[in-house]
C-alpha cells in the first residue's frame, strides 16, 4: 500500500528520480506491473492527463531498462455506452443518492461537469480491475493532498474512504507515506481535513 501511495504521489508531482526509485521499491514489495500502472491512471483523473503520461513515461523507461515488460494486463471493465451508469452506480455507492441529488438539484446548469465526473472518474477509473475499491480511494485522497489547494474535495475523499472501509488511521499513514514528497503546509492542510470529517 504505501509503495503504491508514494508511486501515486509522485506521479501527480512528475518527480522523475523519486519515480524510479519508488517503482524499483514497489516490485521489490510485490507489486505488479497492473497495479503500478493502475494505480497511475486512477491518479490521472485527479491530477490531470499530461502528469500521468509523463510519469508514465518515466515508469516505462524504467521498467524497459530493468528488463521488465512495461505492458500491464487490460482492466477496463466498461464501454462509451455504459460508462455513465456503470461509474453513478459507483459514486452512489460510495457516496449515497442524497449526496448526488443535491449536487444535481443545487447547480442544474453546471449538470455536464458531473456528467463527466460520473463517466470519467468513476466509470472510466473506478470499475477497472486489480485495485479495489478502498485502493483507490486511498489514491485519489493522496493525489488531491498531492495537488493542494482542494481541501473540500480532500474532505470529501475522507469520507468517502470512511465509506469504503479505511480507518482514519489508514488516511493517517497515507498522509505519512507522502509527507517527505508533499512538504509540511499541504500535510497539515490534509490532516486538518482528516481530523475535520473524523472529529
Amino acid at each position: 500500500m504505501r509503495a503504491l501511495i508514494a508511486i501515486a504521489c509522485l506521479s501527480a508531482q512528475q518527480a522523475r528520480e523519486e519515480l524510479k526509485v519508488k517503482t524499483a521499491e514497489a516490485l521489490s514489495a510485490g507489486c505488479t506491473v497492473t497495479e503500478i500502472k493502475e494505480t497511475m491512471y486512477h491518479a490521472g483523473a485527479y491530477c490531470g492527463y499530461p502528469r500521468i503520461k509523463d510519469a508514465l513515461a518515466i515508469v516505462n523507461e524504467y521498467l524497459v531498462s530493468a528488463g521488465i515488460d512495461p505492458n500491464e494486463e487490460d482492466q477496463g471493465t466498461v464501454n462509451a455506452d455504459n460508462r455513465f451508469e456503470k461509474g453513478l452506480d459507483v459514486q452512489v455507492g460510495i457516496f449515497g443518492q442524497g449526496i448526488i441529488t443535491s449536487m444535481d438539484a443545487a447547480a442544474p446548469d453546471v449538470k455536464h461537469f458531473r456528467t463527466f465526473l460520473s463517466s470519467n472518474c468513476f466509470g472510466d477509473y473506478y470499475t477497472r480491475g486489480t485495485l479495489d475499491l478502498k485502493m483507490r480511494e486511498l489514491i485519489t485522497f493522496t493525489t488531491i493532498i498531492t495537488i493542494g489547494g482542494c481541501e473540500p474535495q480532500a474532505k470529501a475523499h475522507v469520507r468517502a474512504n470512511l465509506n469504503v472501509g479505511n480507518t482514519k488511521q489508514t488516511l493517517i499513514d497515507a498522509l505519512t507515506t507522502c509527507v517527505p514528497y508533499i512538504g509540511y503546509p499541504r500535510t497539515l492542510n490534509a490532516l486538518a481535513c482528516i481530523e475535520d470529517v473524523c472529529k
